[in-house]
């Protein structure tokens, strides 16, 4: 089988990365070896003498890592189905030809296809055997086979992944004793650090690069916790799920993605950090599957023209837009527009550092919460949620209707901000398919080359509040910007709904 990259399942941020490039993941496929029995022993490794040669290091960590073949079974025509045969002008030869020839295919006994695949792993636990890869290394694989140094090969076990954070955890028997490499402190690296990643590039076997640590807290947008570290050390196709080191011989990294043009490395590749994965195993090994926080709210970034509206002195935190009903951020009291800056004592100085703080506390925890509300810091107590009981119940989608019609009459568009709006009737519900229980007024018109419309906001968007009030009626938000234009305020903050999104927009009112 000839060894592609598999494309990256998320797609890169824009304005980041050169148009031509594609974020890949470090991942081959290639033919599988055949199965047999296996050997290894135990060592404890030690830190690199000299910058001058990784050698002693590597030979001592080399033993603990794994190659991983995944065997899938490829889709097949079920019985009796036919390939579809091409469409002729009525009464041409060719039309009996293809029926005869894909009926005689038909006929004849067709094997069942495989489609098999390489990647790294690396053995964290010798006595029980424990062995941690990506999780798209493993998905939807039919047989796992994890390839020790010496070529033996184990059939593994999939003890449990996680798509969320791209960590999958096996685990293999063997009457010989196992060579396991711990987990370090990712957190405790810094850029400028050198690093090794040892894998199974193209399929090679056991490679050892070496490089550095490029930078830090790295978002390439493949999950809702990403946080990666860049290295240049060298990651191709097949790296994905082997190990990035530090001097010390500990795991501080799981590679899994690079940053390429041609598939090949050029030295942008990306790890997850360890202090992110060891909690997911220790999890799966525990329960099978993760169990993370949840606090029940829809956040969005704090922009400098939000912070202004809101009376912070610097934009940081997480704003949140909505909340889950009867969730756990809702019993605690938080509410929509206020920010959160800080959770069970740990700053949030961005949006995306409070779905990882979160997903790390325990569950059942009671911990401070501190808002930012109405111009001063407000601190609440929330009981943390389990995320995944929450995904069971459907508590992540949007909000069901709720029934109930608005019947006020129809008024004349009010103009500000650049916007028409006017006050909800049912007409408008039906024509901007806005749920029966929405409150507010209704946009009706974007002035073109406005604020309002470089903020992105359409007809048929439902303005809930204005400066952190409820309106509606028009008269409501033409009075909240007059206030706001008098306390000489640089914009003002709307809450919109759009078809069930609700999120902060701030308007600049010169």
């Amino acid at each position: 089988m000839s060894r592609t990259p598999i494309s990256e399942r998320r797609g890169l941020k824009a304005g980041v990365f050169p148009a031509a490039a594609a974020l890949l993941l470090a991942f081959s496929a290639v033919v599988a070896a055949p199965a047999v029995s296996a050997a290894q022993t135990t060592v404890a490794p030690s830190r690199a003498a000299a910058v001058g040669s990784f050698a002693d290091l590597a030979e001592k960590l080399l033993p603990a890592v794994v190659n991983i073949s995944t065997t899938q079974s490829a889709p097949q025509r079920q019985p009796g189905q036919r390939p579809e045969v091409p469409q002729f002008p009525p009464g041409s030869p060719f039309e009996d030809f293809f029926r005869d020839f894909f009926d005689r295919q038909q006929q004849q006994d067709q094997p069942q296809r495989k489609a098999t695949s390489l990647g790294s792993g690396f053995i964290i636990d010798a006595k029980n055997g424990y062995v941690v890869t990506n999780n798209h290394v493993v998905q939807d694989a039919d047989e796992i086979t994890v390839i020790l140094q010496d070529d033996t090969n184990i059939k593994a076990e999939l003890v449990g992944k996680d798509s969320k954070t791209d960590v999958a955890l096996l685990k293999i028997k063997t009457s010989h004793p196992l060579v396991a490499v711990p987990f370090g402190d990712s957190d405790a690296m810094r850029v400028g650090d050198w690093v090794l990643a040892i894998g199974n590039p193209f399929g090679l076997g056991g490679s050892v690069t070496a490089g550095i640590i490029s930078a830090r807290q790295r978002n390439i947008d493949a999950g809702p916790y990403d946080d990666f570290l860049q290295t240049d050390a060298s990651i191709n196709r097949g790296n994905s799920g082997g190990p990035m080191f530090n001097l010390n011989g500990e795991v501080i990294g799981i590679n899994t993605a690079i940053f390429s043009p041609s598939g090949g490395s050029v030295g942008i590749g990306f790890a997850i950090p360890s202090n992110l994965a060891k909690q997911v195993v220790a999890q799966l090994k525990e329960y099978g599957k993760t169990r993370r926080g949840w606090l029940g709210v829809r956040i969005q970034a704090v922009t400098p023209e939000i912070a202004e509206s809101l009376g912070m002195p610097a934009p940081k935190g997480a704003l949140v837009a909505s909340l889950t009903p009867d969730g756990p951020a809702a019993k605690a009291g938080v509410q929509a527009g206020d920010i959160v800056t800080k959770f069970d004592g740990k700053d949030i100085g961005e949006m995306r550092r409070l779905p990882r703080v979160v997903a790390e506390t325990g569950i059942d925890k009671a911990v401070p919460i501190e808002v930012w509300r109405k111009g001063k810091p407000v601190t609440l107590q929330v009981k943390v949620g389990e995320l995944e009981a929450a995904e069971e119940q459907g508590l992540l989608a949007a909000n069901e209707d709720k029934g109930g019609k608005d019947k006020a009459p129809a008024q004349k568009a009010t103009e500000s901000l650049g916007l028409k709006f006017t006050t909800i009737t049912p007409e408008l519900r039906q024509q901007y398919e806005i749920k029966p229980d929405m409150k507010g007024v209704v946009v009706t018109e974007v002035q073109a080359n406005s604020a309002a419309a470089e903020k992105g906001l359409k007809a048929g968007d439902v303005i809930i509040e204005v400066g952190q009030e409820e309106v509606r009626k028009p008269e409501d938000v033409t009075s909240r910007v007059q206030k706001a234009k008098e306390q000489s305020k640089k914009s003002i903050l709307l809450l919109v709904d759009r078809k069930g999104d609700l999120r902060f927009v701030a308007i600049p009112l010169s």
